[in-house]
């Protein structure tokens, strides 16, 4: 497994641009948002795969990085809370707002790489899907002169 420094640093590479990584901060969590909703509006458990994904990705930074996946486990957890919030209040739509959202924020995400000129990691390793919020999460760390 690649070290978590060497994931950073990969995924920064294409991600330098100033427009860009604004796009990127208000975009990962959006689209992060919006996977946990999509999970949650599945019906019967809906609920439960998405709290079992939330979990699973925890765990997953949890071996790159104990300290960021303490960090994402607020984040995570907040985003969970809120979903399953509109899931049980029989918002109809969520999903809706799910889709509309994930759209944009893809379409912000492609505008950033544009700008930049460097093509989105993922499509070298479908990974860096899960590298994008702790990439935003370790500047956050960097910023605040926390170890991670």
């Amino acid at each position: 497994m690649r070290s978590l420094q060497n994931w950073l640093d990969e995924y920064g590479a294409s991600h330098r641009n100033p427009t860009n990584k604004l796009l990127h901060w208000i975009c990962v969590p959006v689209i992060v948002w919006c996977v946990i909703g999509f999970l949650g509006s599945l019906p019967n458990s809906g609920a439960s795969i998405a709290r079992f994904t939330v979990l699973a990705a925890l765990i997953y930074y949890a071996l790159l990085s104990l300290p960021l996946a303490l960090g994402a486990l607020p984040v995570l957890g907040g985003m969970l809370w809120s979903v399953e919030r509109l899931a049980a209040a029989g918002s109809p739509t969520l999903l809706a707002t799910c889709i509309a959202l994930f759209i944009a924020a893809w379409i912000g995400q492609f505008i950033g790489h544009a700008i930049e000129g460097k093509r989105p990691s993922f499509f070298k390793d479908v990974q860096f899907l899960f590298i994008g919020p702790l990439w935003l999460l370790a500047d956050v760390y960097r910023r605040l002169g926390v170890r991670y």
